[in-house]
């Protein structure tokens, strides 16, 4: 019998993670779309301050399909996520259904239908969004720069709702990451790629944890976790705002020797330059410090995510 492994992370989630678990279930009951697979529904929760625990700790002492890693404290939601792909054990992986259920795990056995056909990575794709305008025009934009930028092609409005192969489990485990970029990875190992449009759903119960920082954050994490343009963008910028300094101080010496009077302003010429170039330094150190803060954490080699407990899953279970 197939085995399907589906990651759930959670955090303040006690209004949603026994619904979660439900629908999931619901999926492999008899007479059910997925009759006939194995289910493996993997919780991670990151050091929830409500009744989080509480209730995963119930679901999985009542269902042994159901297995809990509790951690140590909050260490996001990309870490949180990965390190619980990391104990799949089934022949294909739903990489990410979120507890609130806004990616709808009703399309699961569609997704399982084409991955039975060959396909190796099949991805949601939030083809319509109930959410406000402004957040639509900042993922579009997102996307468009990261795709414009990197080496391969991170498809719009794909996140980590993806179900992937045992095969490609295997590549995007293998990575060291210390803040992987989850959809990222998947989008680099190549492998045969399906698209699957959805409406992704507003929250039903209780309130998102992504704010706009988060957003942020994970955005410049995608850009500078698969490409170096910005740094080289950096580098030929500098080049040409040289360029153009040194002609204009041609132009200042020639202005001044043919016509003193008509000559630019010193003082205000100085003023304008310092600014300019200071502006356009900070911004370049700022850059050159987001990488440099990215290399910082592979260095130190630290633990991805310190867990607390461990809840249906072996003590000695392998990790990818």
């Amino acid at each position: 019998m197939k085995r399907i492994s589906i990651i759930s992370p959670a955090y303040n989630e006690e209004d949603n993670v026994e619904a979660c678990y439900q629908a999931v279930a619901d999926l492999f009951a008899p007479g059910a779309p997925l009759e006939g697979y194995e289910r493996e529904h993997i919780f991670a929760d990151n050091a929830s301050e409500d009744s989080t625990a509480e209730i995963l700790r119930r679901l999985a002492a009542d269902d042994p399909c159901v297995k809990v890693i509790l951690n140590a404290r909050n260490f996001g939601p990309f870490r949180s996520n990965f390190n619980a792909l990391r104990y799949a054990t089934g022949d294909a992986v739903v990489v990410f259904l979120p507890a609130d259920l806004q990616d709808p795990p009703e399309i699961i056995p569609e997704m399982v239908r084409h991955w039975e056909s060959g396909i190796e990575v099949v991805a949601g794709s939030r083809a319509n969004r109930e959410e406000t305008l402004m957040l639509r025009t900042f993922r579009r934009i997102f996307y468009r720069m990261s795709n414009a930028l990197s080496e391969f092609e991170i498809p719009e409005n794909v996140g980590e709702f993806q179900l992937i192969d045992r095969k490609v489990w295997e590549v995007v485990v293998s990575h060291t990451d210390q803040y992987p970029y989850i959809r990222g990875i998947i989008a680099s190992t190549g492998f045969k790629r399906l698209i699957l449009p959805y409406t992704w759903k507003a929250r039903k119960r209780g309130i998102s944890k992504n704010n706009a920082l988060a957003l942020i954050d994970q955005a410049l994490n995608g850009i500078f976790s698969f490409t170096t343009v910005p740094l080289r963008l950096c580098s030929f910028l500098g080049f040409i705002i040289a360029f153009f300094a040194f002609l204009y101080a041609v132009f200042t010496i020639v202005m001044t020797l043919v016509d003193p009077a008509a000559a630019p302003a010193g003082i205000q010429t100085m003023i304008t330059a310092i600014f300019f170039f200071a502006g356009v330094q900070l911004a370049f150190i700022g850059l050159l410090g987001e990488y440099v803060t990215a290399i910082h954490a592979q260095v130190r080699r630290g633990p991805m995510v310190v867990e607390r407990e461990r809840i249906n899953i072996p003590a000695d279970a392998p990790q990818g």
